[in-house]
């Protein structure tokens, strides 16, 4: 089979190769799905980089998340139910950039046919964090307000389109004015420019008070980490909570304890591999439903911008970090 490689780390562009190799075996409670799509994503270029949550053991293969189809089950009850179907494949270890790939039974679930390949390859890091930080997590009331920087994102234009659908507001942290157009289009309720060292907490802090007419924000999603990351943490207000699901910036917070004692505030870290493996089996097909429903109305689509084979990875990766460019990119396995 082809598979996608890199015995170390660096820029994907250089280091990333397309291999042949024998196909993997599953053991008991693992099965054999072959891969149908699998998206580029800023986490699958850290990972590369050796800058992700999890070191990779090298060589490693990129990719942790995706759409295919079980071939086969190394035993248990969950595995020969889902031999045949359609399944999204949540890979904690990466190894989606293959044609097949072995992964824990617990680590795949059945996706609806009616969605098209393109939009099953992206349904959980995107959208499921969308829905499950802003509804499960901090669970913002209709009327609330949410900050959240990178709103330029694809996550972050997700966000937008869910405030408008179920009621919240959104206060949208961009790094560059010629984002603000687009969102404000989309539907953001506020979008503000702020870039760590050039702006300043101040400035941020008395914005929040004109647009939302609060002293703070009591619900905050952040992505950056860093001098932005810390800004964002002193504009909470009472009993605040901010969820950080990304280092984009690969730089610390710093900040005093104070800034959270006395207030009363709340940070917590996100990531989705986490959340779902702790919750159960029937509430991942509630969530899979839901998501679902909220896909096909458009609210949490994913935009398509490109699509590749194995063979092209390198161009597929140089092409996912062009500056300004809306929509993801896809890499296809198996047709």
């Amino acid at each position: 089979m082809k598979s996608i490689r890199f015995e170390s780390l660096g820029e994907p562009s250089t280091v990333l190769r397309c291999v042949q190799t024998d196909p993997p075996v599953p053991k008991h409670g693992e099965v054999l799905v072959r891969m149908l799509a699998s998206p580029v994503n800023p986490s699958d270029l850290m990972y590369v980089r050796g800058r992700y949550t999890t070191a990779p053991r090298l060589p490693a293969s990129p990719g942790f998340e995706g759409v295919g189809i079980v071939e086969s089950s190394g035993g248990g009850l969950r595995g020969r139910f889902f031999r045949g179907k359609r399944v999204v494949v949540l890979n904690r270890v990466g190894g989606n950039w293959s044609e097949y790939v072995v992964v824990p039974s617990h680590q795949v679930i059945p996706i609806s046919a009616a969605l098209p390949v393109e939009q099953a390859a992206t349904f959980f890091v995107n959208p499921a964090t969308a829905w499950v930080m802003t509804q499960e997590v901090l669970r913002v009331p209709p009327g609330g307000w949410l900050l959240q920087t990178a709103a330029a994102s694809s996550l972050g234009r997700m966000i937008i389109r869910l405030g408008k659908h179920r009621g919240f507001r959104t206060f949208n942290v961009v790094r560059r004015e010629s984002q603000v157009a687009a969102l404000k289009a989309l539907g953001a309720d506020h979008v503000e420019v702020f870039d760590g060292p050039s702006g300043t907490v101040d400035a941020l802090r008395q914005s929040i008070q004109q647009v939302t007419g609060m002293d703070g924000v009591l619900y905050a999603v952040d992505a950056v980490g860093g001098e932005t990351a810390s800004a964002v943490l002193s504009c909470l207000a009472r009993k605040g909570h901010m969820l950080v699901y990304g280092t984009l910036s690969s730089a610390p917070m710093q900040f005093s304890p104070r800034t959270m004692m006395t207030v009363g505030s709340r940070l917590d870290g996100f990531w989705l591999g986490n959340f779902m493996s702790e919750v159960s089996l029937p509430f991942k097909l509630r969530l899979v439903r839901r998501i679902t429903q909220l896909i096909q109305q458009g609210i949490l689509a994913t935009t398509i911008r490109g699509t590749y084979a194995l063979d092209d990875v390198c161009t597929a990766v140089a092409e996912a970090e062009r500056p300004d460019q809306e929509g993801k990119i896809l890499i296809r396995m198996n047709p």
